[in-house]
């Protein structure tokens, strides 16, 4: 077994201390993203406050990205390695889907998701971090088999997201040309989250973190609500 290199011994020495502290714990950690998913709901369903939360909206991906990793067990060379590709890969895909339309069809970004580099706003790389990152964990509490994990995972990835593309269109994280949803997005969708999968696992096979579950339960209700509240005319 390889020594840690000097920054790994910094980064767990500090992630320790900070995990000693009596607050810090995934039992807080859940209340917390459960507040902010809360009051995103909240904020979002009436006028007087949607901008605000629509412009928070860069500022809860960053945040939630950062609870739920900092409770991975396994932090080393190989974790940073498969954060780094994951992000590169899905943000690299989404600036060809866009200059081309060819993975996912005819779309660009709105102003909700922040600042854009090559039309494509930087916390999406962060969001495809999150999304692989979560099903992936959920997927392998089910199977052993590294296969299975990126077909289901990959499933868990659509399913998402066709709960997530009403309410993108709505709040203006991104429209489609035509206002139409192409199946492709969808096709586009699960395969490229079977090839992040496939190379995160290879990368980084073994994760530790008791936040999976639920924030991607979590994650689903979110929009869940949204959309029941946009089809009820509320928002």
């Amino acid at each position: 077994m390889k020594n840690k290199t000097s920054g790994e011994r910094f980064l767990t020495d500090m992630l320790k201390k900070i995990d000693k502290l009596p607050y810090i714990n995934e039992r807080n950690a859940f209340l917390l993203l459960t507040a902010m998913h809360v009051a995103g709901i909240i904020g979002l369903s009436f006028n007087e406050s949607r901008a605000l939360f629509q412009m928070l909206t860069p500022f809860n991906l960053i945040a939630t990205a950062a609870i739920l990793l900092h409770f991975e067990k396994e932090k080393n060379s190989k974790y940073l390695l498969f954060i780094l590709i994951t992000f590169l890969l899905g943000y690299g895909v989404e600036v060809i889907g866009v200059k081309t339309g060819v993975i996912f069809g005819e779309y660009t970004y709105g102003k909700t998701l922040g600042m854009k580099v090559l039309d494509v706003p930087l916390t999406i790389g962060i969001n495809w971090i999150v999304l692989i990152y979560l099903t992936r964990g959920v997927a392998a509490k089910l199977t052993h088999s590294k296969v299975l994990i990126v077909l289901i995972a990959s499933t868990l990835m659509v399913l998402l997201d066709l709960l997530i593309e009403p309410v993108a269109i709505r709040f203006d994280f991104w429209q489609w040309e035509q206002g139409i949803i192409p199946i492709k997005n969808y096709l586009g969708w699960f395969f490229l989250s079977c090839l992040i999968q496939a190379v995160g696992l290879k990368i980084f096979p073994l994760s530790n973190n008791r936040l999976y579950l639920r924030l991607l339960v979590l994650e689903f209700v979110f929009f869940a609500a949204l959309n029941i509240l946009m089809k009820a005319q509320t928002i």
